[in-house]
């Protein structure tokens, strides 16, 4: 039996994807996580065999909870289940350890067989995707670039983000002078919605 915790943010897609997996008779749904904190929590304490996670969660993305599961020496295996087709996210994806990555709008009978491929050692990517991951431009931010580029998203102003991350005002504007920078952008609107389009946020 392949044990699976499923994290998706949208109420409808998570019973749908349960739905779908629960009948098959190789596969038990042993967890539902509304955001990434809540599946970090639940691989910890089930030991799934395979995550299925979309993207953009609250708390931590998929990709950040990839990331921590590798960096914990997890034996989960990652199954990335997103709308997001761009080859920056899926060269993230991949970077974070993951080893399946679908598309939303595929078929539903694809699931199930990558939750059986991952499970079992190998890689699932959606077939449309498998060329786009070489024609990936590398992700020039560092880490706390793209973290302040997705507080400065929501509009925070470099005080309010420097109150959330502990850092000075001038700290702040300097991350975002770097990576409006190294994105060419003329400031962080443009950097902001460079750094989404490549799938780098």
């Amino acid at each position: 039996m392949i044990r699976v915790v499923i994290a998706e943010d949208q109420k409808m897609v998570l019973g749908a994807l349960s739905a779908l997996l629960e009948m098959e008779g190789d596969i038990q749904v042993v967890g539902r996580a509304p955001d990434g904190a809540v599946a970090l929590e639940l691989v910890r304490a089930e030991k799934p065999d395979v995550l299925i996670s979309d993207i953009e969660m609250p708390s931590l993305t998929g990709i950040d909870v990839a990331a921590r599961l590798k960096a914990e020496g997890s034996a989960t295996r990652v199954l990335i289940v997103t709308t997001f087709g761009r080859p920056g996210y899926l060269r993230r994806a991949m970077d974070a350890g993951v080893k399946g990555y679908l598309l939303k709008d595929g078929p539903s009978s694809v699931l199930a067989a990558a939750v059986r491929t991952v499970a079992a050692g190998g890689r699932a990517i959606a077939p449309e995707l498998s060329e786009a991951v070489w024609d990936a431009q590398p992700d020039p931010l560092t880490d706390r670039e793209r973290e302040i580029l997705r507080l400065a998203e929501e509009g925070r102003s470099n005080k309010d983000i420097a109150d959330v991350l502990d850092l000075s005002p001038g700290t702040v504007r300097n991350y975002l002078s770097e990576a409006a920078q190294k994105l060419g952008a003329a400031n962080r609107v443009e950097a902001g919605r460079i750094a989404r389009s490549n799938g780098w946020l």
